[in-house]
Protein backbone atom coordinates (compact mmCIF):
# COMPACT_ATOMS: atom_id res chain seq x y z
CA UNK A 1 0.00 0.00 0.00
CA UNK A 2 2.61 2.52 0.86
CA UNK A 3 4.47 1.56 -2.59
CA UNK A 4 1.28 2.16 -4.66
CA UNK A 5 0.60 5.99 -2.69
CA UNK A 6 4.05 6.77 -3.89
CA UNK A 7 3.60 5.76 -7.32
CA UNK A 8 0.42 8.04 -7.38
CA UNK A 9 2.07 10.84 -5.55
CA UNK A 10 5.38 10.39 -8.58
CA UNK A 11 2.86 10.73 -11.74
CA UNK A 12 2.01 14.69 -11.68
CA UNK A 13 5.89 15.21 -11.15
CA UNK A 14 6.86 12.95 -14.09
CA UNK A 15 4.10 14.81 -16.21
CA UNK A 16 5.40 18.75 -15.32
CA UNK A 17 8.91 17.43 -15.96
CA UNK A 18 7.81 16.07 -19.63
CA UNK A 19 6.14 19.34 -20.14
CA UNK A 20 9.11 21.28 -18.95
CA UNK A 21 11.53 19.66 -20.79
CA UNK A 22 9.01 19.84 -23.81
CA UNK A 23 8.70 23.28 -23.65
CA UNK A 24 12.36 24.18 -23.22
CA UNK A 25 13.19 22.33 -26.21
CA UNK A 26 10.67 24.19 -28.11
CA UNK A 27 11.48 27.44 -26.64
CA UNK A 28 15.05 27.13 -27.47
CA UNK A 29 14.41 26.95 -31.47
CA UNK A 30 16.33 23.52 -31.97
CA UNK A 31 12.95 21.54 -32.11
CA UNK A 32 9.34 22.50 -32.75
CA UNK A 33 6.25 20.47 -32.46
CA UNK A 34 5.80 20.08 -36.54
CA UNK A 35 8.97 18.11 -36.54
CA UNK A 36 11.16 20.65 -37.98
CA UNK A 37 15.08 20.93 -36.78
CA UNK A 38 16.26 24.42 -36.96
CA UNK A 39 19.71 26.06 -35.69
CA UNK A 40 19.11 27.45 -32.56
CA UNK A 41 20.45 30.96 -33.59
CA UNK A 42 18.56 31.10 -36.41
CA UNK A 43 16.06 33.84 -35.86
CA UNK A 44 14.72 34.61 -39.25
CA UNK A 45 13.87 33.22 -42.69
CA UNK A 46 13.53 34.98 -46.40
CA UNK A 47 11.64 34.33 -49.00
CA UNK A 48 12.22 35.84 -52.86
CA UNK A 49 9.57 36.09 -54.88
CA UNK A 50 8.90 33.14 -57.30
CA UNK A 51 8.76 34.51 -60.85
CA UNK A 52 6.85 32.31 -63.22
CA UNK A 53 8.92 30.71 -65.99
CA UNK A 54 7.04 28.41 -67.13
CA UNK A 55 5.87 27.81 -71.10
CA UNK A 56 2.40 28.49 -69.69
CA UNK A 57 1.42 31.06 -67.41
CA UNK A 58 -1.26 31.33 -65.05
CA UNK A 59 -0.74 34.89 -63.48
CA UNK A 60 -1.41 34.47 -60.34
CA UNK A 61 0.66 31.85 -59.45
CA UNK A 62 3.77 33.35 -58.63
CA UNK A 63 2.27 35.35 -55.53
CA UNK A 64 -0.10 32.78 -54.37
CA UNK A 65 3.13 29.91 -54.50
CA UNK A 66 5.42 32.79 -52.49
CA UNK A 67 3.16 33.65 -49.84
CA UNK A 68 1.76 30.04 -49.24
CA UNK A 69 5.74 29.34 -48.90
CA UNK A 70 6.13 32.35 -46.18
CA UNK A 71 2.60 31.57 -44.22
CA UNK A 72 4.13 27.83 -43.80
CA UNK A 73 7.42 29.14 -41.83
CA UNK A 74 5.43 31.69 -40.28
CA UNK A 75 2.84 29.13 -38.72
CA UNK A 76 5.18 26.12 -38.55
CA UNK A 77 8.24 27.91 -36.95
CA UNK A 78 9.49 30.79 -34.32
CA UNK A 79 11.62 32.05 -37.10
CA UNK A 80 10.58 35.94 -37.85
CA UNK A 81 9.97 36.75 -41.91
CA UNK A 82 12.48 39.31 -42.87
CA UNK A 83 12.86 41.61 -46.06
CA UNK A 84 16.50 41.13 -46.70
CA UNK A 85 18.24 37.60 -46.72
CA UNK A 86 17.71 36.02 -43.45
CA UNK A 87 19.52 32.77 -41.91
CA UNK A 88 17.32 31.02 -43.99
CA UNK A 89 16.65 31.72 -46.99
CA UNK A 90 14.38 30.36 -50.09
CA UNK A 91 14.67 31.61 -53.98
CA UNK A 92 13.56 30.18 -57.36
CA UNK A 93 11.20 30.14 -60.13
CA UNK A 94 8.32 28.20 -61.38
CA UNK A 95 9.68 26.52 -64.03
CA UNK A 96 6.56 24.23 -65.22
CA UNK A 97 2.89 24.35 -65.43
CA UNK A 98 1.30 22.17 -67.90
CA UNK A 99 -2.08 20.16 -68.75
CA UNK A 100 -1.75 16.96 -70.30
CA UNK A 101 -3.58 14.05 -70.49
CA UNK A 102 -3.02 10.97 -67.74
CA UNK A 103 -5.74 8.18 -68.74
CA UNK A 104 -7.32 7.00 -72.47
CA UNK A 105 -11.02 5.79 -72.27
CA UNK A 106 -12.37 3.46 -74.55
CA UNK A 107 -13.37 6.15 -77.80
CA UNK A 108 -9.29 6.51 -77.07
CA UNK A 109 -10.07 10.28 -75.88
CA UNK A 110 -8.73 11.23 -72.42
CA UNK A 111 -10.41 9.98 -69.14
CA UNK A 112 -8.70 12.11 -66.57
CA UNK A 113 -6.14 15.10 -67.41
CA UNK A 114 -3.11 15.70 -65.24
CA UNK A 115 -2.31 19.39 -64.40
CA UNK A 116 1.23 19.52 -63.06
CA UNK A 117 3.41 22.47 -61.19
CA UNK A 118 7.05 22.28 -61.19
CA UNK A 119 9.36 24.90 -58.80
CA UNK A 120 12.97 25.49 -58.56
CA UNK A 121 13.76 26.00 -55.12
CA UNK A 122 16.97 27.37 -53.62
CA UNK A 123 17.66 26.96 -50.00
CA UNK A 124 20.14 28.85 -48.26
CA UNK A 125 20.99 28.29 -44.58
CA UNK A 126 23.62 30.96 -42.62
CA UNK A 127 24.38 28.16 -40.11
CA UNK A 128 23.87 24.72 -41.00
CA UNK A 129 25.70 24.85 -44.67
CA UNK A 130 24.85 20.80 -44.86
CA UNK A 131 21.30 21.17 -45.53
CA UNK A 132 21.45 23.84 -48.27
CA UNK A 133 20.29 22.54 -51.77
CA UNK A 134 19.01 23.30 -55.43
CA UNK A 135 16.29 21.23 -55.97
CA UNK A 136 13.30 21.10 -58.28
CA UNK A 137 9.56 20.03 -56.52
CA UNK A 138 7.05 18.78 -58.93
CA UNK A 139 3.15 17.86 -57.78
CA UNK A 140 -0.07 17.59 -59.85
CA UNK A 141 -3.94 16.85 -59.78
CA UNK A 142 -5.45 15.20 -61.66
CA UNK A 143 -9.10 15.45 -63.01
CA UNK A 144 -12.13 14.26 -65.07
CA UNK A 145 -11.72 14.88 -68.67
CA UNK A 146 -15.34 16.65 -68.88
CA UNK A 147 -14.48 19.44 -66.73
CA UNK A 148 -12.08 22.20 -67.57
CA UNK A 149 -9.43 23.16 -66.74
CA UNK A 150 -10.33 26.67 -65.63
CA UNK A 151 -13.72 24.88 -63.61
CA UNK A 152 -11.27 23.11 -61.63
CA UNK A 153 -7.81 24.94 -61.60
CA UNK A 154 -8.57 27.27 -58.43
CA UNK A 155 -8.78 23.81 -56.46
CA UNK A 156 -6.24 22.18 -58.28
CA UNK A 157 -3.94 24.84 -57.45
CA UNK A 158 -4.89 24.76 -53.71
CA UNK A 159 -3.79 21.04 -53.45
CA UNK A 160 -0.67 21.19 -55.31
CA UNK A 161 0.81 24.56 -53.68
CA UNK A 162 0.02 22.85 -50.23
CA UNK A 163 2.19 19.79 -51.13
CA UNK A 164 4.99 21.61 -52.64
CA UNK A 165 5.04 23.81 -49.64
CA UNK A 166 5.28 21.06 -47.69
CA UNK A 167 7.75 18.72 -49.57
CA UNK A 168 9.89 22.01 -49.04
CA UNK A 169 9.35 22.84 -45.96
CA UNK A 170 10.44 18.73 -44.88
CA UNK A 171 13.20 19.07 -47.01
CA UNK A 172 14.41 22.40 -45.53
CA UNK A 173 14.02 21.83 -41.95
CA UNK A 174 12.81 18.41 -41.07
CA UNK A 175 15.62 16.87 -43.08
CA UNK A 176 13.79 13.88 -44.88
Amino acid sequence: MFFENRNKMQQPAKIILIVLIAFSMWGCGVYSFTGASIPPQATTFSVDFFPNNAPLVQPTLSQVFTDALKDKFSRQTNLQLTTGVGDLHFEGSITGYSVQPQAIGADDRAAQNRLTITVQVTYLNDYQAETEFEQNFSRYYDYDSQQSLAAIEPTAIDVIIEALVEDIFNRAVVNW
